[in-house]
This record gives C-alpha cells, sequence and structure tokens, in this order.
C-alpha cells in the first residue's frame, strides 16, 4: 500500500498533466522553488502585456485577404477603454459612416477586448473555419474592432443589416492563459441587447478548445438560432457531448 505522502504526489502529478493551474509546484526552504517563482512572474507579465497590446489589423488584413472594414470604439486610447467600459460598447461617428448595411446572414467581428494577443493569434483561424463549414451562407465583410468590449458587436451588426452577430474578442487574461478568445453570438443583433441574449463560447485557444471546435460549435449555434429565431436563454445546447466532435461539416 502507497504511503499518504506517495498518494498525495501522485494525484498532484495527475492533476497537474491536465491543466496549466499552478498545482503540486514543490518548495525549497519556505518558499516556491525559483523555476516556479519566475514562471509566475513571467506568466503576470504576459497578461498585463495583453491587456495592453493593441490589435493588429495591419497584419490580420493581409493574413485575410478579402473584404474589411476598421472601426473603433468612443474610447479615446487604452485608458480610457479600461477607465470607461462603457465608453467600449459604443462606435465612433467615423466609424459608423464606414459600416454599409446589405442583405447578410452573419457579421464577423474581430476585436481586441481585454487580450488583442488573443485576436491576434486565434480569431483568424476561428473565422477560416467556420466559413469552410458553413459554406452557402452570406457573410458580411469582416469587421476589426479596436478598443471593443462585447456589446460593441451589437450595433455593428445592427448597422451592416446582418441577421446574426459573431463577436470575437479578446478575453481577460489569467495567469495560465493571456491568449484566450471568446465567441459571442447574437440573432438579430441591434444596440440595447444584454447578456442575457447572448450565446458564449469562450477558451479558445490551442491549449484549450481548438479554433476547428470552436468553429462547429459557432456554426451549430447559428443554424440553431435560425431556426428558433433567438440566441441567449432561449437557446440551449442539448447535443450530447460525446459527439460535439462528430458534428457534421
Amino acid at each position: 500500500m502507497a504511503e499518504p505522502q506517495d498518494a498525495v504526489s501522485l494525484l498532484l502529478r495527475r492533476l497537474s498533466a491536465t491543466s496549466r493551474a499552478r498545482i503540486g509546484l514543490g518548495r525549497a526552504g519556505q518558499g516556491l522553488p525559483t523555476r516556479e517563482t519566475l514562471a509566475f512572474r513571467l506568466a503576470h507579465a504576459q497578461a498585463r502585456d495583453a491587456v495592453a497590446a493593441g490589435l493588429d489589423t495591419e497584419a490580420l488584413r493581409q493574413r485575410l485577404d478579402e473584404d474589411s472594414v476598421i472601426v473603433g470604439s468612443a474610447a479615446a486610447d487604452r485608458t480610457a477603454y479600461l477607465k470607461d467600459p462603457g465608453a467600449g460598447r459604443r462606435l465612433d461617428d467615423d466609424s459608423r459612416e464606414r459600416l454599409r448595411p446589405g442583405d447578410y446572414d452573419v457579421a464577423v467581428v474581430i476585436a481586441d477586448g481585454l487580450s488583442a494577443v488573443a485576436a491576434n493569434s486565434n480569431a483568424l483561424p476561428v473565422y477560416a473555419e467556420l466559413r469552410r463549414i458553413m459554406d452557402g451562407v452570406t457573410f458580411a465583410p469582416v469587421v476589426f474592432a479596436h478598443m471593443a468590449r462585447v456589446a460593441l458587436g451589437d450595433e455593428i451588426g445592427e448597422l451592416l443589416g446582418a441577421r446574426s452577430l459573431v463577436m470575437l474578442i479578446g478575453e481577460r487574461p489569467g495567469l495560465s492563459s493571456a491568449d484566450s478568445l471568446g465567441a459571442y453570438i447574437t440573432r438579430s443583433p441591434r444596440k440595447g441587447r444584454v447578456d442575457s441574449e447572448r450565446n458564449c463560447i469562450s477558451n479558445i485557444r490551442p491549449d484549450g478548445l481548438s479554433h476547428e471546435q470552436a468553429a462547429r460549435n459557432i456554426a451549430w449555434i447559428l443554424k440553431e438560432a435560425e431556426r428558433i429565431g433567438e440566441t441567449g436563454i432561449a437557446l440551449k445546447d442539448r447535443r450530447d457531448r460525446r459527439t460535439l466532435s462528430q458534428d457534421e461539416d
């Protein structure tokens, strides 16, 4: 029979193998090992950098290689954006003039949110896969949004005349994930929508939900939203979790 201490060590090793959370780090005297202390400081610095970083629209547009629009919120700068969340939910006047209505099934907004690092690295792969599996769906030109909060997408979708909106936005970084992307899906987007009228898919990143699986989940929600005419609390994902990765393309 294993000693209690051995059993605890085994449990911690198993847990740490399934998560990037700081589990069973060990000790060096009365403190943490130097390696773990430095790793913690690095993660904290990466999280701070992610919040301060900007959306690299030039590189993103080159990679996208299709029509797109760049807009900004009413926040004058990053400091104002962080201090006044409401400013990030409203478009500035110039941006409203850039958005033209059309007959679009889906509008996709790629936004910095609280982690431009996440949007810069994860948004386009999700969008590309979504376009691939939703052949026949009419997409509006991609909108890149600076200093955006989630609700900014509703005004964008309304001005574009889109029937559904997908907001791909950087999530608040943590100490184990500075690159986590969120997807917010809204049927009939319009200014004034509330959180309960949206569906959210989170933790989209290489060490979390894969780009391909995220796109499949978004596509399912879009199709279901079209069927029932709503998103949010009215739309529940009741699919068998064992078959999620086998959804039809």
